[in-house]
């Protein structure tokens, strides 16, 4: 199944029914008093958590909404149906924004959460409400409340506790597939990743976190050039980033260029613990990186091939995660 982390959706939820202008009329009650309902509200459309999904792909189709109107009110007092909600499963992860103002509507982060993104109007009132020592027999209702018209664009930003940031073939999905179970494609040119994958990271006494590869960032990908703009948005959720980069290739340079790119889309992002992963050693294993390089944070050298440091780098990792818990 394609990966999609955005849909763009024309929503209408329902009108409420108008009330009811009714008089109770019985055999030995010629002249009763006011009995219409009120009508019933309209339905909303409610995105809801649901742990199974991993992609907003079936919101793709489903481009314009429309909630059914609720039903007026009537006679007896009786209140009109309400009209039926449309719940769309999202996965956990997913944000609601206002297309025109970016407003934020909310955010799903649970199984079964709710969250309403189009207000269903309110159903109007109907004329027993209306009575008076002044006014005995009121001949008016409240017509329902228009249902919220609005264009939401909806976003997926990966729950995953680390995010491996680096260039287009740095190794990112190859160190994925040997620290889990996760299969992303990989070969040998730039861009094989085109979308986010996740993996779960196991380790001994039941210990495990969760990891996401995302599309390789170039210089400049804040401003929208290469994949890395349409992607950033998954590192914000991360609690922990792990910098890959190719140790062939300059390793301080690219380093700070990826340090720069982070920065300048959200300043906060360089926050987050960070070490680095230098890829590819299986290729010279007599180099020594440790003697070479000097960084302001831990890195190390590993081999997805040969299984270099994996394990040190795993443990290295849920160290910094306990630490922020």
């Amino acid at each position: 199944m394609r990966f999609a982390d955005y849909a763009k959706l024309y929503l209408t939820a329902g009108d409420g029914g108008p009330g009811m202008a009714h008089f109770r009329r019985e055999k030995y009650v010629p002249r009763g008093g006011p009995d219409g309902g009120d009508g019933g509200d309209g339905g909303s459309i409610i995105l809801q958590g649901d742990s199974h999904l991993s992609t907003l792909l079936d919101l793709r189709y489903k481009k314009f909404l429309k909630a059914e109107k609720g039903k007026p009110g009537g006679s007896s007092i009786k209140t009109g149906k309400k009209g039926e909600d449309i719940v769309l499963s999202v996965p956990l992860g997913t944000v609601a924004y206002e297309h025109e103002t970016r407003r934020f509507l909310g955010e799903v982060v649970s199984h079964g959460e709710r969250l309403v993104i189009a207000q269903g109007g309110k159903g109007g009132l109907g004329n027993t409400h209306f009575k008076s020592a002044t006014n005995q027999t009121p001949q008016y209702a409240q017509p329902g409340e228009p249902g919220e018209e609005i264009v939401v664009e909806i976003e997926l930003k990966l729950i995953a506790e680390v995010g491996l940031v680096g260039f287009p073939n740095a190794g990112k999905s190859t160190l994925l597939s040997s620290l889990s179970a996760a299969k992303p494609k990989i070969a040998d040119y730039p861009f094989t990743t085109l979308e986010p994958n996740l993996g779960v990271v196991q380790m001994p006494d039941h210990r495990s976190f969760v990891m996401a590869d995302i599309p390789g960032i170039i210089e400049q990908a804040h401003e929208g050039k290469g994949l890395g703009l349409q992607f950033l948005r998954h590192i914000e959720r991360n609690k922990v980033l792990l910098f890959v980069i190719d140790a062939q290739k300059e390793v301080k340079r690219e380093y700070e260029i990826l340090c720069s790119e982070l920065e300048a889309y959200r300043k906060d992002l360089l926050d987050k613990p960070r070490l680095i992963a230098l890829t590819h050693m299986d290729i010279y294993p007599d180099h020594t990186p440790e003697e070479s390089y000097t960084f302001d944070v831990t890195y190390l050298p590993v081999s997805a091939v040969s299984g270099h440091n994996l394990a040190k780098l795993k443990e290295e990792i849920w160290k910094m995660l306990q630490e922020i818990d």
